[in-house]
């Protein structure tokens, strides 16, 4: 059998989005229960497909699936969660502070670290009270807490009342305030997830780079913690004997280099390899073919000769080039191709003759190497997520620390280690470079979320009106929340995949730019097996298999859609690049 193979009580699936989590979690609690006990599969995941992989309508109680005796589900809708959870810490100063205050406090509680906390708020009413689940074998939860929560719940200063005081300029201690009532509860399920003859965790990669880089550093944080019985599940390994297909070619070469590069400390841990389906794992036929790949059909030659298709990127970049000037921001989960597509716009638009600056976080020698040399008209500056982070972290420590004991500083370093921390901290280094927007483009790849912008929205409002102190704000740095909601002067690029998780999450990014006012001018799908022109059967089945997603995008989603094929030759240099707005 292709899927993990353990024998505990508790399982956790987690991985960054699009590797396959809900889909091997569910094959997995299926196999449980075609070979006779009962299991019960949850999920946390605020973008959740499980209702859609399960083939039934779920909520937050266990509901039976038709076709599989013994199996239960339920979603905890976490989005719920974190509203009902921030309503009750905001109700009770409703009436007595400002209306700004008010603001900043709703925002403070509506990140991704409240929802994540709110979940695990639910999901340890299943896990730490072992009554709630006496009913089942087994318990699979789809989508795992980050090391970064559980960290900040193993904290004694957790339950302190530093926590419901000021977070001085923190991201996640105000959504941990009203969790004091929680603490046995909470320290249960922690245990239990460090208890190896309880619980496992399973790491789930595809065979790529990033994502197994994804893998190894959630590892480490859950090792860290205790969270040592640990195993690998690679998911949608594609390999082929063929050489008279590019794509297929590409597609089992960079497998096959991504795996033998992975971390050692990685490949150290026990796993298990699904191979490459060609068709969606959605409905338990199909998942029973992740757990007996080797009972699949063989492929039959797609019919999708008539799709009509999105244009490429060619047009997207005629159409800012008409404007002359301006802002361009990539967004998107990690893994989708934001880098890439940020520098193939730059590299166009320089080489018609305007003059860009492309500014990213990614790791300068990155994106030295997609692009590859100098192009006349295009300047690539780096925004240094670590220097960022540390003089942030300096201001806050110096204004919010200096009256804390070691218990409270403590609490304070490690909710400066957060994401939100990193995102917050680059985000003003973001205010220094979008300004040059006024001359020309500036591209700007890894943008902050809706809520990082509704933060400091928030948080400037609730200053302005406690100090009345605007002299000293540089003009660019006020200028910036209203150039970002200009549509004329910033536009907003949201970058996905043809597939069902990916498409959910930028789905959820486009609802969260629409609450700081900004509505995205495009989105790019990329990596297109079907607009690839590949020949080989398994590959153009999965193709087909894209189709509903990319009319989602297309005709529901985006005001403006372009699509990129998978292509065989990487996209990197001037001319890798250029493959990506060829018309």
């Amino acid at each position: 059998m292709a899927l993990p193979d353990t024998q505990t009580r508790y399982l956790f699936f987690t991985g960054k989005g699009g590797v396959g989590k809900t889909s091997l979690s569910c094959a997995t609690g299926l196999a449980m229960a075609d070979a006779g006990r009962k299991v019960l599969i949850v999920s946390t995941d605020p973008a959740s497909n499980l209702d859609e992989v399960l083939g039934v309508g779920l909520s937050q109680t266990p509901t039976a699936i038709p076709g599989a005796p013994g199996l239960f589900a339920l979603n905890i809708d976490p989005e719920a969660a974190a509203h009902a959870y921030r309503e009750r810490m905001v109700a009770p100063y409703r009436g007595v502070l400002p209306a700004a205050a008010i603001q900043s406090m709703e925002e403070q509680f509506s990140g991704a670290c409240t929802v994540e906390i709110a979940a695990f708020d639910e999901f340890s009413k299943l896990l730490g009270d072992p009554t709630a689940t006496a009913d089942f074998d087994h318990v699979i939860f789809d989508t795992a807490p980050t090391g970064h929560t559980l960290r900040l719940l193993t904290l004694p200063s957790a339950w302190t009342e530093f926590i419901t005081s000021s977070t001085g300029g923190a991201s996640c201690l105000g959504p941990l305030a009203g969790l004091e009532k929680q603490k046995a509860l909470y320290a249960a399920t922690v245990a239990r997830l460090a208890n190896a003859a309880e619980t496992t965790v399973i790491l789930v990669s595809r065979p790529e780079a990033a994502a197994l880089r994804e893998a190894n550093r959630t590892r480490g944080e859950l090792a860290e913690l205790g969270i040592s019985n640990q195993l690998l599940a690679i998911n949608g390994l594609f390999s082929t004997d063929r050489q008279d297909d590019a794509v297929a070619v590409a597609m089992s070469r960079r497998a096959s280099t991504a795996l033998a590069e992975m971390p050692a400390s990685l490949a150290e841990l026990p796993g298990t390899t699904i191979p490459f389906l060609p068709r969606g794992t959605v409905g338990l036929d199909a998942l029973r073919l992740m757990a007996h790949p080797e009972t699949a059909a063989l492929p039959t030659t797609p019919g999708t000769a008539g799709t009509p298709l999105p244009p490429g990127l060619a047009g997207l970049v005629d159409a800012f080039a008409r404007s002359g000037h301006g802002v361009i921001m990539t967004m998107g989960k990690g893994g989708v191709g934001k880098t890439t597509v940020a520098a193939a716009i730059a590299v166009a638009l320089a080489r018609q003759g305007y003059k860009v600056v492309l500014s990213t976080t990614d790791p300068a020698s990155h994106v030295a190497s997609t692009i590859d040399g100098n192009i006349p008209g295009l300047t690539v500056t780096r925004i240094d997520p670590a220097r960022e982070v540390a003089q942030y972290t300096r201001d806050v420590l110096e204004k919010a620390g200096k009256q804390l004991d070691v218990s409270g500083r403590a609490m304070l370093e490690e909710d400066l280690r957060s994401p939100c921390t990193e995102e917050i901290a680059v985000f003003r280094a973001f205010a220094r470079t979008v300004d040059e927007g006024k001359e020309g483009f500036v591209v700007l790849d890894t943008a902050p979320t809706g809520h990082t912008i509704l933060l400091l929205d928030a948080a400037e409002a609730y200053h302005r009106e406690v100090t009345r102190a605007q002299g000293d704000m540089p003009e660019f740095v006020r200028q910036l929340l209203p150039r970002l909601r200009d549509p004329d002067y910033t536009r907003v690029v949201i970058v996905t995949l043809p597939e069902a998780t990916p498409v959910h999450e930028a789905e959820r990014l486009q609802g969260d730019l629409g609450r700081a006012g900004i509505t995205p001018c495009a989105w790019v799908i990329n990596q297109s097996l079907l607009a690839s022109g590949t020949q080989d059967p398994l590959l153009a089945q999965r193709g087909e298999y894209e189709i509903p997603f990319i009319r989602r995008v297309a005709d529901a989603l985006s005001r403006q859609c372009a699509l990129i094929p998978w292509l065989a030759e990487t996209p990197a240099g001037e001319a890798g690049l250029a493959q990506l707005t060829r018309r």
